[in-house]
């Protein structure tokens, strides 16, 4: 009888690794011995519906269970229900192994597939997904508390598709009423589909082990529990526990998805948890710049597994590049991370920027409440930078440490008179961010955070932001703060600004209560500034607007008129308007000329800066806080403007702006037709003015190699200062530029030559015809001259007329 339970038990291990629809056969067509211990562990094979038969019983699985004369399958069930309703707690351990021969669903002959456990309809775990693979290996496993150990684990396969309803794959059924207590117990689980259930979709692998627990375990995990549930409220309340911040960059050496043109249309997919954001589209491109921002939340609860996937977009169904995924579990809260991450099988790379901040579980160390100055770990930063370690570490300048308590008078933002707000704070490519506090105008972050400083000339910006429905933003303060003018540890209120920091943000006078402290090495910073300045990725775009338009140019205009005064005074001392002035600046020029060497050029700026520190001196002026710059006049300054620029017309404002850009217009035709006069000269295009231009040049060659420059400069500056006196009634000139006067640039080269085609033919006068009816107005006006255009008071009718 022995040896036959043991054939028995050897040929239903056979039959598991066997194909599903053998299964079925064998375990019909085999035969049972009639013994207890046969008919309580004949068959190990998994039933139709998924659930796994009882295996080879093993001594104390369930106590005295295997000992007893068992009479019938029913005695079998009821004494089995018996042994476990003794035990009113299990914990479950399931170890999710693998999968083979699942079903295809994508038009690429795969799938992606990943596994939900459900029970009672709750879901209880969900696993990660495998892409591109029809025998998957998730090796994965969880624990669960079980108090109805006759409720039966529904087990679902589905495929992943990306912003689609994910497709099903088939399902089985684990009957824990059959496991071994105590003992893992090696499933094979046979996939269907209970619409077609004589199908087989594939199987998975499982390990399940129930472990029976005291009514002691079951109320300290119960109470346990409870806190976890306060917490997962309290996180709730909170809409999220942590914010993610990444800054897609740029992407290198992707897969070529287009044969025609050798390249690919890539855009980027994020997801976390439920949250998905797509970026946008970089055209025929293999080393794509996409230059974006997003923020996702993370739940402590949730899935920490950030999942980036490249596509190619294509006209029927865009094609997969490569995938990556990033473990927030591992990464340092409160950092900013510069990653290069690897697609899958060699698809390229991805640049990220990615910071995990705005921690709502008040353990964190970034929470105020809970910190505690070490002076142990204050004096190795202060010994880190240190000037006899100035060069241990060059790109570390400093560290900079910043407190964000609370802030007041915040503008209201929401519809019931509150704001939800929140905090960012940037430093460079560096980005950090505080909770959300909800419903309040006064709220209270208390937390800490630090930087490396880079770059000891970068500005701190601090802004504050309130956080709306599906996470959206609206803005509500700001402030910057350069790090050579903070004041170490000085706690102490700022003003909060609008987006510009020209004048104070909406509310009741807003600001924010802040404690800056600031370690850095000087040696190290001058070094670093030396240096290329670091690229800031994320920078807003400007549009074009009027008025920053017409500042930018007023700004311009200010050192163009520097330049004319410097200019004005060299032309009065030429003209000799002032004797002693002209006669001084004579003397000086000789002077420099014949005594100058290089060096005198940086002692020249230093006199200009020792003159600039004079005149601070002596003046006396207080320097005004870089955050208080008198706020009610720049107040005024900007309502008086604003009040200005209503007053106007449109008429007025297109007027003023049709001035400015007139004068732009004409300023950059100058420099262009400059250029290409330039240009012509050296092309030929007026072969007399070229060879008049070559004489010129050799003979500047000989004159050069001759005669010293510094003789030369002084015998300019004597031909100028002394011509007005020798030849009063000269009109002053420049001969080089007179000289390009006469060359023609690119617009009279095209006159010219449509003008040379003989006009005696009728196909050179309609081509002359032709031409002149395709110019503008502003083109006729050049063209033609100010008598005939003075005689032509609507040139646009003569126009039409011709």
């Amino acid at each position: 009888m022995s040896h036959s339970v043991v054939y028995s038990f050897h040929h239903n291990n056979n039959n598991n690794n066997s194909k599903c629809l053998n299964n079925n056969s064998v375990a019909k067509g085999k035969k049972h011995v009639d013994s207890p211990l046969s008919r309580t562990c004949g068959d190990t094979t998994s039933s139709p519906g998924g659930s796994p038969k009882p295996r080879a019983p093993t001594p104390g699985v369930l106590a005295g269970l295997d000992l007893l004369p068992l009479t019938s399958s029913d005695e079998i069930s009821r004494r089995r229900e018996h042994a476990l309703r003794q035990h009113s707690f299990f914990q479950l351990r399931i170890y999710l192994r693998r999968g083979h021969g699942l079903v295809a669903m994508d038009k690429n002959g795969l799938s992606d597939p990943y596994v939900k456990f459900k029970v009672g309809g709750r879901l209880i775990y969900k696993s990660r997904t495998i892409y591109r693979d029809l025998n998957p290996v998730w090796d994965e496993s969880f624990t669960v508390p079980i108090e109805d150990p006759f409720l039966p684990i529904s087990i679902k396969v589905f495929d992943y598709d990306w912003g689609l309803q994910d497709d099903f794959m088939g399902s089985a059924t684990l009957d824990l009423s059959t496991l071994d207590i105590g003992r893992n117990n090696d499933l094979t689980l046979a996939l269907q589909d209970p619409s077609r259930p004589e199908i087989c979709l594939g199987e998975i692998y499982i390990t399940a082990t129930l472990y029976p627990k005291t009514q002691e375990d079951k109320e300290q995990y119960f109470q346990k529990n409870s806190r976890i549930q306060d917490v997962n409220k309290r996180l709730k309340s909170q809409i999220w526990s942590s914010v993610v911040t990444i800054v897609l960059i740029e992407g290198k050496n992707l897969l070529a998805c287009d044969p025609e043109t050798g390249t690919s249309d890539p855009y980027v997919k994020f997801r976390l948890g439920n949250e998905k954001y797509k970026s946008r589209i970089i055209w025929r491109s293999l080393n794509p710049r996409w230059l974006e921002q997003l923020d996702l939340h993370l739940y402590d609860d949730g899935d920490q597994q950030l999942e980036i996937t490249v596509w190619d977009k294509d006209r029927t169904r865009d094609d997969y590049i490569g995938r990556c995924v990033i473990n927030l579990m591992e990464m340092e809260r409160e950092r900013t991370y510069n990653l290069w991450q690897e697609l899958e099988d060699g698809a390229g790379s991805l640049h990220l920027l990615l910071t995990i901040s705005g921690t709502t579980a008040s353990e964190t160390i970034s929470d105020l409440t809970t910190y505690e100055q070490n002076y142990r770990e204050k004096e190795n930063l202060l010994n880190r930078y240190v000037w006899h370690r100035t060069f241990h570490n060059l790109k570390d300048v400093g560290h900079l440490t910043v407190k964000v308590f609370k802030a007041n008078g915040l503008a209201a933002a929401d519809i019931g008179g509150k704001s939800d707000p929140f905090c960012v704070l940037e430093l460079g490519n560096a980005r950090l961010q505080t909770q959300t506090e909800y419903k309040t105008l006064t709220p209270q972050w208390n937390k800490i955070f630090t930087f490396n400083v880079k770059d000891i000339n970068n500005v701190l910006e601090i802004i504050v932001f309130d956080e709306d429905r599906d996470h959206k933003v609206e803005f509500l303060g700001k402030v910057a703060i350069p790090l050579l003018r903070i004041r170490n540890g000085e706690k102490r209120w700022y003003a909060l600004k609008d987006k510009k920091l020209r004048s104070r943000a909406k509310g009741n006078s807003p600001q924010i209560l802040l404690e800056l402290s600031i370690i850095w090495n000087p040696i190290r910073a001058c070094i670093r500034t030396l240096n290329p300045k670091e690229e800031k990725f994320m920078q807003t775009e400007m549009k074009f607007k009027r008025q920053v338009f017409v500042r930018n140019v007023l700004r311009l205009k200010v050192f163009l008129m520097h330049f004319l005064e410097i200019g004005k005074f060299f032309q009065d001392c030429f003209e000799w308007e002032s004797t002693v002035q002209s006669f001084a600046a004579l003397v000086v020029w000789l002077i420099l000329c014949y005594y100058f060497q290089p060096w005198m050029l940086p002692v020249g700026g230093l006199l200009i800066f020792l003159k600039q520190y004079v005149i601070c001196q002596l003046s006396g002026t207080p320097q005004v806080p870089w955050d208080e710059l008198a706020d009610s006049d720049i107040d005024e300054e900007d309502e008086d403007d604003k009040e200005k620029e209503e007053k106007k017309s449109l008429k007025e404002r297109l007027l003023a702006i049709q001035e400015v850009t007139q004068g732009v217009q004409n300023a950059i035709g100058k420099i262009a037709s400059l250029l290409e006069s330039i240009k012509n000269m050296f092309n030929f295009a007026v072969p007399y003015l070229s060879w008049i231009a070559i004489s010129l040049l050799l003979i500047a060659t000989c004159v050069l190699y001759l005669i010293p420059i510094k003789y030369l400069l002084m015998l300019w500056a004597t031909n100028k200062f002394l011509r007005r006196i020798f030849r009063p009634h000269v009109v002053p000139n420049n001969e080089v530029l007179d000289l390009l006067s006469r060359i023609p640039d690119d617009e009279m080269l095209t006159y010219i030559k449509l003008l040379g085609v003989s006009l005696s033919t009728h196909l050179g006068r309609l081509s002359v015809i032709r031409w002149y009816l395709q110019l503008d107005y502003k083109d006729l006006k050049l063209l033609s001259s100010p008598d005939s255009a003075d005689r032509r008071p609507h040139p646009k009718k003569k126009h039409k007329a011709s």
